[in-house]
């Protein structure tokens, strides 16, 4: 089977999107020819290479702060190429709005969709696009929702008939937190893992700090346009010592630092799944996240904990002080060969 991914970014690019599309392509590829299309909005990539058998191009695009992702060279390729599947990925990127200029036998949608945009100005053209949006989920052959929530939201939003939309999880590795061992954990750690955005909701963890025990310390690994805010934010508060942000961490060392924390937080307005959360429980370390969109889904009062919009930091405090260092059990995950054997059956069905 030929499949094409399409997708706003790609591997060596880092998040939730990404490690999706590069966990099916690459175990899709062992049985099936696999390409990927995607952008490079910095033009320092390979502009085509291929990685553990996928076949993957890049293209310019346009990508204001990094986001949107309009590719006038992705459209002209999607228009002169040929593919049994195209998969298109990411509501919230224009390149699953061009997958449907693409020749192919099927066309698939996994939306990654919540319903909103991050900014204010984001989500006024979040509602011009959902003309276009409502379009191309009707071109689609099949939608892939990463949650019950998300597939009720798409069904609301867009008025989808519930059988055309199947729920597949995004996975994790288990392999990769087998053998973690939390003798080693430092119980005075909080983790947030995830890219730098006001919606993330780490200010919240940044201003609750200063009302817990002050040996606890907060780890932030990621990047993004909200980078700054966050380190004035800390600067202002005196926790210098107490907050200490990472980019670019390596994988092991990545899972070294879920296994060490003491407690991961992700108080994100929107989510449509959220990789680190698994990746989280499945280093044994619990969490507490928003009770909103499909986060809420995590929320079981043992291993993971929410906390209602609008944050009391008081509050947020509180649970910090109660959940840190406490025991996970056992949490059922989706591996990624799961994963892509039922994406593999939405493409064959």
């Amino acid at each position: 089977m030929r499949i094409l991914q399409v997708c706003p970014k790609y591997y060596p690019s880092l998040g939730g999107v990404e490690e999706h599309v590069r966990n099916i392509s690459e175990r899709l590829a062992q049985d099936h020819e696999v390409t990927v299309f995607t952008c490079d909005p910095t033009g320092k990539l390979p502009r085509s290479e291929e990685i553990n058998k996928v076949k993957i191009s890049r293209f310019k695009s346009f990508s204001p702060n990094d986001s949107y992702h309009l590719s006038r060279e992705m459209l002209h390729a999607l228009k002169s190429t040929e593919f049994e599947i195209v998969n298109g990925h990411s509501y919230h990127a224009f390149p699953l709005l061009l997958c449907r200029y693409a020749k192919a036998d099927k066309f698939i949608i996994t939306s990654y969709y919540h319903g909103h945009g991050s900014t204010s100005f984001r989500d006024l053209l979040f509602r011009l696009y959902k003309v276009v949006g409502k379009k191309v989920f009707e071109q689609a052959d099949g939608i892939i929702a990463l949650s019950n929530h998300e597939k009720e939201l798409l069904r609301k939003d867009f008025n989808i008939q519930r059988e055309k939309i199947s729920v597949i999880p995004s996975g994790i590795k288990l392999s990769e937190f087998k053998d973690i061992r939390k003798t080693g954990r430092d119980s005075n750690t909080i983790l947030c893992v995830g890219r730098l955005e006001k919606y993330k909701g780490v200010q919240y963890i940044i201003q609750a700090l200063p009302m817990v025990n002050s040996e606890i310390n907060l780890n932030i690994v990621g990047k993004g346009p909200f980078n700054p805010h966050l380190e004035s934010l800390v600067e202002k508060l005196g926790l210098e010592d107490r907050v200490h942000f990472h980019q670019d961490v390596p994988r092991k060392e990545l899972i070294n630092m879920y296994s060490d924390a003491g407690l991961l937080t992700l108080l994100s307005k929107y989510e449509s799944f959220s990789i680190v959360v698994a990746e989280a429980l499945a280093a044994r370390t619990p969490c507490i996240v928003a009770n909103t969109s499909a986060l809420s889904e995590w929320i079981d009062q043992k291993n993971c904990y929410g906390i209602d919009y609008p944050v009391n930091t008081k509050r947020l405090a509180e649970l910090i002080e109660t959940v840190i260092g406490t025991e996970v059990k056992e949490v059922k995950l989706w591996d990624w060969d799961d994963v892509a054997q039922e994406t593999l059956r939405v493409y064959q069905g």
